[in-house]
């Protein structure tokens, strides 16, 4: 998938299905004007989750995930989102990264590496329980 929109749309519907399959309530925002892809409901607590993918791998294996809203967009403020999800695709990983740890620091792009125990975002992989 060259075009970065139907990738995108593409990573969405991937996460919708995980998140269906974990038992999460998921729900979509009508326009595309809101700051976050998707709504996690759980008893009465709702959380936003902004999505993206990468299939950018480096030579030491691991992977670069932009977080910015796009080329020409403003940087993320707090509050816009709860969550990252971060999708890797070719690996079929998902990161749940709480919003504030990227937000604060003006983060533009992150780098996942699932084969280290110790990288800074292995505590994220697969981490949907934050969303409950």
């Amino acid at each position: 998938m060259s075009h970065h929109k139907r990738r995108g749309e593409w990573a969405e519907l991937q996460f919708m299905a995980k998140a269906a399959k974990l038992g999460l309530q998921i729900s979509k925002p009508w326009s595309e004007l809101a700051r976050y892809d998707m709504v996690i409901g759980a008893d009465g607590h709702f959380v936003s989750v902004q999505i993206k993918s990468t299939t950018s791998s480096s030579p030491d294996g691991s992977y670069i995930c932009g977080v910015r809203p796009n080329t020409r967009g403003k940087p993320y403020q707090l509050g816009e989102f709860d969550f990252l999800a971060a999708y890797i695709i070719t690996k079929d990983v998902w990161y749940i990264i709480p919003a504030k740890l990227l937000v604060q620091n003006k983060v533009t792009r992150i780098r996942l590496d699932p084969s280290s125990p110790s990288g800074k975002y292995e505590p994220y992989k697969e981490a949907w329980d934050l969303l409950r």
